[in-house]
């Protein structure tokens, strides 16, 4: 069976850089001035900051269905029997839905993972899934090894500007007063527990003070040299440094690395906030 394999921009990757690697994608959208743009095609990651250092509000919302529509039926003209994707979770966005709906109408398989959050864990599962059906892996063992994955996922925000959670109602209002008032920093988690809805883990005082709690709570998990630990930032690379060397001296002997924060994200944590995002690799 020829099978597709499907995902979007909460990769953090734009539809050419992911073609290269065989995967096919749709970006979603983010919204300026009542305008819709591409993710990552109209408006690149920079841009969006950009954006937002100007005081910009911005919102995001699932790829367009004509999108979707369009490369469904590319797919399906050429041959392709099956879909299988990896979106950004339906805790954030209503994309597996729409994928799921239009694959219905184009009368194409459609399967997926529901990653429970965003950006690189989605991207290693996205080709992680490809590479395994290469090796000859059906689709339910591809589904077994992807779910282990998600067994293993954290992603940790530590949201500098808690207004912008509150507009975008990603938080209480109540919270969102009360942490301004009180100068507490939240912290936040996504994961397969909270559906890959954003839910308040703990509250701290000071960024620095959540940067140690998050670094207790990965020790408890007991996160290991097989683990990638990724730091994303939402515009403030000298923190991002800053939470890279408290994680490095942590765990030394896993893998990490700093991007930018995706910007379907970061559009609604604001600017300034600091993510940190841990799986287990795996090793097949």
């Amino acid at each position: 069976m020829k099978i597709a394999f499907v995902t979007d921009s909460g990769t953090g990757k734009s539809v050419g850089e992911l073609a290269k690697e065989g995967i096919y994608s749709v970006p979603l959208q983010v919204s300026c001035d009542n305008k819709n743009y591409q993710d990552l095609e109209e408006l690149s990651i920079d841009e969006i900051y950009a954006l937002m250092r100007d005081g910009k509000m911005l919102s995001t919302s699932l790829p367009s269905l004509g999108k979707i529509e369009e490369l469904f039926q590319g797919l399906k003209q050429q041959g392709y029997e099956q879909i299988f994707a990896v979106p950004i979770c339906s805790g954030l966005s209503g994309t597996i839905n729409a994928m799921e709906m239009i694959a219905q109408q184009q009368g194409i398989a459609f399967d997926y993972v529901d990653c429970h959050v965003t950006a690189v864990v989605q991207e290693y599962m996205i080709k992680l899934a490809k590479q395994l059906h290469e090796t000859g892996k059906s689709i339910d063992q591809i589904k077994e090894v992807l779910l282990r994955i998600v067994h293993t996922t954290n992603t940790i925000l530590l949201p500098s500007d808690l207004q912008h959670l509150k507009r975008g109602g990603r938080l209480t209002p109540l919270a969102a007063t009360l942490g301004g008032l009180l100068k507490i920093k939240p912290i936040l988690k996504i994961n397969e527990e909270t559906s890959g809805k954003i839910d308040v883990l703990d509250k701290v005082r000071t960024m620095h003070k959540a940067m140690d709690r998050v670094i207790e709570i990965m020790k408890s998990e007991h996160v290991d040299d097989s683990y990638l630990i990724t730091v994303a930032h939402a515009d403030d690379e000298a923190e991002a440094l800053v939470y890279m060397e408290k994680l490095k001296q942590a765990f030394p002997n896993a893998a990490h690395q700093i991007i930018k924060l995706v910007s379907v994200v970061g559009v609604h944590t604001g600017r300034g906030c600091q993510a940190v995002q841990y799986f287990k690799q795996i090793k097949e």
